[in-house]
């Protein structure tokens, strides 16, 4: 199986800088910027779709659209759990090759909405070549915790992307 390689444009401090909508993961806290976030439901019927890998759940109508559902659980590789009453879905919208396009992403539940500084976000630590961090904005320092902060346009490859348009075509 071959990987290809993306190259990522460097984002400034300042750039990443702004409201994040944090969220959980079991223990692991993260965040996506609230630009990018669209809406967020609770966990509702999500209709499987065959012939899809593992982390994509299904998709789910959107007031008359079908949008895309996946599991940042397993997409991280984190194991499954069952959905509780505060499992939720958090709809973005990303940049595909195609435009932006509308993905749900289930997590385990949110809590709040981070402004962060400058001095509260540190770049990404380097974990050595057989680690991707494409998906990473950086670390966010809050309250003596770390979150780490999502690039959600590339927490999707650009196979997912194909995949889940492919799905809606």
């Amino acid at each position: 199986m071959s990987t290809a390689v993306m190259t990522i444009p460097t984002r400034t401090k300042e750039e990443r800088a702004g409201k994040y909508l944090a969220f959980h993961l079991g223990p692991e806290e993260f965040g996506i910027q609230v630009l990018k976030v669209r809406e967020i439901m609770g966990i509702q019927e999500i209709t499987a779709v065959p012939h899809t890998p593992l982390h994509t759940k299904g998709v789910i109508n959107l007031r008359g659209k079908v949008i895309p559902v996946v599991d940042l659980r397993l997409k991280f590789g984190m194991p499954e759990v069952a959905y509780t009453q505060r499992t939720c879905i958090i709809v973005t919208e990303v940049e595909g090759e195609s435009g932006p396009m509308m993905i749900g992403a289930v997590v385990d539940g949110v809590s709040e909405v981070l402004n962060l500084a400058v001095a509260d976000i540190e770049d990404t630590p380097d974990f050595g070549g057989e680690v991707a961090t494409t998906g990473l904005l950086g670390m966010a320092k809050v309250k003596g915790k770390v979150k780490i902060l999502l690039d959600i346009d590339h927490v999707m490859t650009h196979q997912d992307l194909n995949e889940l348009g492919n799905l809606l075509s």
